[in-house]
């Protein structure tokens, strides 16, 4: 089922996530369905639980945009044990669109989560994989890839939708 995406404002977005401590549930097979699915809708590249209003450390990527099933990753509990390299490339959010601003990250950064069994898995990510294991882990930890961009620009961005919420256009 696709869900409705939160939008910059809502309180969970901005709000650490609370691990998964169930695995193999029919209520997180459901779940993780369901973001794959919102995620597709929306044409993104990853999704993470708060943004469809759910408080759980998890996320769906699929740099290939639905294109290659085995791109498929489904991340649970996840950290970032390492990290080398910059790249510096422009980023969006399904929860702010309509802003892409240029966000400097990680090149390779490796990383160990659990599977939806709860199996501990190791990925390794470079470039846009590894700019997507760090936005969507960013999101469960209440950050949004606006955190990473200069005061003005924030405060710029910030106006605007503050603009949009007033026109009844930020729903």
């Amino acid at each position: 089922m696709v869900r409705k995406i939160l939008k910059y404002g809502e309180p969970v977005l901005e709000t650490k996530a609370e691990p998964v401590t169930e695995f193999d549930t029919a209520e997180l097979r459901e779940l993780i369905a369901d973001m794959w699915e919102t995620m597709y809708a929306a044409k993104g590249v990853g999704l993470a639980a708060p943004q469809i209003g759910t408080s759980k450390r998890i996320s769906v990527i699929d740099i290939s945009v639905g294109e290659d099933e085995k791109q498929k990753i489904v991340i649970i509990n996840p950290e970032i044990t390492f990290s080398e390299g910059k790249q510096s490339g422009e980023e969006g959010c399904l929860s702010i669109p309509g802003f892409r601003e240029p966000v400097s990250r990680a090149n390779k950064v490796k990383v160990r989560a659990q599977n939806e069994k709860g199996e501990i898995i190791e990925l390794d990510g470079e470039e846009l994989l590894a700019r997507a294991f760090q936005h969507e882990i960013d999101h469960l930890n209440g950050i949004l890839f606006i955190n990473h961009l200069s005061a003005l620009k924030r405060d710029i961005i910030r106006r605007k939708i503050k603009k949009l919420q007033k026109a009844g256009e930020w729903d």
